[in-house]
């Protein structure tokens, strides 16, 4: 899980907090509801998620209730990779 989370981290300070302070981004920061994820980054956040893991995301999956944090992201990858 925690393989997961610093993959995840890496991600969203490369593609959508470049330059930005690695500390700041912690496994609860909120991604959605904070304002650094919109519908088009959240989408591609969902791409890499399926393409990096070989999961796949569903449509109700897709939002705040799954996508809002590091540490909720973890979670719904480690789910879909034992399923």
């Amino acid at each position: 899980m925690e393989d997961i989370q610093k993959d995840v981290h890496t991600f969203i300070l490369n593609e959508f907090l470049p330059g930005e302070d690695p500390a700041e981004l912690t496994e609860s920061t909120p991604l959605i509801t904070g304002g650094i994820l919109d519908s088009i980054t959240t989408l591609k956040l969902v791409v890499y998620l399926e393409e990096r893991f070989g999961i796949t995301v569903e449509a109700h999956e897709a939002g705040v209730e799954h996508l809002d944090s590091i540490r909720q992201i973890a979670d719904l990858v480690a789910e879909k990779k034992a399923a």
